[in-house]
């Protein structure tokens, strides 16, 4: 096999890791915050299932692999490249606390080292005007107006029952939405690494027509397994409190909508964000409860950054595929990504305050300091 070839698998396992760990609040947050579920407990179920949701279907691993980048043109570096970008970009963003798109950030990823490396005539884009950037727009609206319709129904349906009874019997249900929106990550989100996986395969044996192995498919559910056991807090904190105050009730109606939104979508094959979906699912619930729990400053960051992931992982895929023109390039790759991502998670915890005082450290500790 081909030492790059080994590198891409790599990498995209990282990526799964990372999609896992970054996406874990899509399917917790709402259990997690209600304290329908202990955390722990949460994140182990969540894992299981993302797991066992890996294999259900190759609809949307066959889009990434097929129906968005003309995959004749595509090479192992413009892949590694690509991943790398995305990579780069999700631990950017978990770092922020942002709950963006690892799906977006892949696409972005991808298409700007494409783009780099062949010209912009490689996207296909048709195809991402009608698989990617549609569906995406249309995910979350029907995410809001499926909880925000949902939550009326309820609202009008338990308003006889005692406030304490509903919390109960909700905080139950919300294990089985809840679930379910675990499951349908894993069939959603995890395709996108193995048609990522098949497409590096396509890449480098040209007589190779397009293919999943069972290995790749175990390999990637596992890495996003993983992934969302060692799962986010911070994102979790920004969906679950941030947002909007969640109770039991309207955690189960986001649960459900963006379960059933994402079902839809994976059907159709449609390479959809669980990340905006759920995000949009917990507006619809909280407005329909009371539109002055809903942080609207928060909305407005989370939109912005949905807004400015493609483009933005896009430039850094494609200044990674620069990268690979070097000798050794996708060692050099692979090594300049573990320590940016390094950097980024043992630094996670900094405040302003820490970086101000290690510049004024520095400054004292400057020679030029000592001889003025």
């Amino acid at each position: 096999m081909d030492v790059t070839l080994i590198i891409i698998v790599f990498v995209a396992l990282l990526f799964d890791f990372t999609n896992g760990f970054h996406d874990t609040a899509n399917a917790i947050a709402t259990v997690v915050t209600t304290k329908a579920v202990p955390p722990k407990l949460a994140v182990i179920g969540a894992a299981v299932l993302n797991f066992l949701g890996a294999f259900v279907s190759l609809k949307v691993a066959a889009t990434i692999a097929n129906g968005i980048v003309d995959s004749k043109a595509i090479t192992l570096h413009i892949i590694l490249a690509g991943l790398a970008g995305a990579i780069i970009w999700n631990f950017i963003t978990w770092r922020s606390g942002l709950p963006t798109s690892s799906s977006h950030a892949l696409i972005g990823g991808i298409g700007g080292a494409a783009v780099m490396s062949v010209g912009w005539s490689v996207i296909k884009w048709h195809g991402l005007q009608d698989k990617v950037l549609i569906p995406s727009l249309i995910a979350p609206f029907l995410g809001l107006i499926g909880a925000a319709v949902l939550m009326i129904v309820l609202t009008r349906f338990i308003k006889n029952t005692s406030a304490r009874k509903n919390t109960k019997v909700f905080k139950r249900l919300q294990i089985v939405s809840g679930g379910f929106v675990a499951f349908t990550h894993g069939t959603n989100d995890a395709q996108k690494t193995m048609g990522v996986i098949a497409l590096a395969l396509v890449a480098s044996h040209a007589d190779k027509t397009f293919h999943v192995p069972i290995w790749v498919i175990v390999s990637s559910a596992a890495a996003m397994a993983l992934g969302t056991y060692f799962g986010g807090w911070r994102i979790i904190n920004t969906l679950g409190k941030k947002v909007t105050v969640l109770e039991p009730k309207q955690g189960f109606t986001a649960e459900t909508s963006t379960a059933a939104t994402l079902s839809i979508a994976a059907h159709f094959g449609f390479p959809v964000s669980t990340t905006h979906t759920i995000s949009g699912s917990i507006l619809g619930a909280g407005a329909v409860s009371n539109p002055k729990t809903v942080n609207w400053r928060v909305v407005r960051q989370i939109i912005a950054a949905w807004l400015v992931t493609i483009p933005c992982a896009a430039l850094v895929g494609a200044l990674i595929e620069l990268l690979t023109r070097l000798p050794a390039g996708s060692g050099i790759v692979a090594v300049v990504t573990i320590l940016i991502i390094g950097v980024i998670y043992i630094t996670r915890n900094w405040a302003w305050e820490s970086r101000a005082q290690i510049r004024n450290r520095l400054v004292l500790l400057s020679p030029f300091k000592k001889l003025s």
